[in-house]
């Protein structure tokens, strides 16, 4: 057995624990994620308003006209809405309301949905987004190129989406004044200042809404079933940060032959959206 001297055999043993710590330290740095993962943001919002609560009742005696008429106690109860059944509040909410007019019957809805990305690498406001997108492409927005807004690559084709072009090819009238059928020289007529719109008129069609959040679309249905009166709804959809908003305001007509106006709906539907992104940055 070779003899090693005690001072020799002591730098020996330093040595190897040094290299032995050094090693272990750049495993551990080295190791994927290890200290370079960055968890993406969380969303601006946290809670959502009280959806019952978020229409002043001077705005609900103007979208819903009937609710003057009605004795006291039936008025208290038509504008303190019906609230939508959920099972987590803190995730999605809304409230709607209906109100029978001489004239018309108006109903109201609204929903709000707080998105929370469960993907540490994705933040809340880019699931919102990404879900937001996939929402207006199912609208099939005619002409719409706005940025953000081409179809996703995972986003699923909504059932029936042939259909509801359909409807809405057939059943729209910009005007509120028409008929229910479709007029080639409305939707295609050269002389007219905008698209869709006879005589150079406001645009009616379902359409990307500026100004509102960090994004937002406007759709309008005109159905009708069998003989029954025809029935508008305008959809405002908008996101704000991680919430999304959706505003449906809609009216059927008492006589079968009236058709609802499309441009009154449609003022009334953005400026409630309007009111309740206010509500939701307060």
């Amino acid at each position: 057995m070779a003899y090693v001297p005690g001072v020799a055999l002591l730098a020996a043993l330093a040595v190897g624990c040094s290299a032995g710590s050094d090693g272990s330290a750049t495993d551990a740095d080295s190791k994927p994620g290890g200290s370079t993962v960055t968890t993406a943001p969380p969303g601006k919002y946290r809670t959502l308003p009280a959806p019952c609560r978020a229409v002043p009742g001077s705005t609900l005696k103007d979208l819903l006209p009937g609710v003057a008429e009605l004795p006291r106690q039936q008025q208290e109860k038509a504008l303190r809405g019906s609230p939508t059944i959920t099972y987590d509040t803190d995730r999605k909410v809304g409230c709607s309301w209906k109100a029978d007019a001489p004239d018309s019957t108006r109903n109201l809805s609204i929903d709000f949905e707080r998105v929370v990305s469960y993907d540490p690498l994705v933040s809340d406001d880019d699931r919102a987004r990404s879900l937001y997108v996939k929402k207006e492409n199912a609208a099939e927005l005619p002409g719409s190129s706005a940025p953000g807004t081409a179809p996703e690559k995972d986003a699923p084709t909504s059932a029936g989406g042939g259909e509801k072009r359909q409807e809405k090819e057939t059943g729209k009238a910009g005007d509120g004044t028409g008929s229910a059928d479709p007029s080639p020289s409305a939707s295609a007529d050269p002389s007219s200042g905008t698209p869709g719109t006879p005589g150079g008129g406001e645009d009616l069609r379902p359409r990307v809404v500026d100004g509102l959040g960090d994004a937002a679309f406007l759709d309008d249905l005109l159905t009708r079933a069998g003989s029954t009166a025809q029935h508008r709804t305008v959809s405002v959809v908008f996101r704000t940060s991680n919430v999304i908003v959706t505003v449906r305001y809609g009216e059927q007509p008492a006589l079968v032959t009236k058709v609802p106006d499309s441009k009154e709906l449609q003022d009334k539907a953005q400026a409630l959206a309007r009111k309740l992104a206010e509500v939701i940055s307060e």
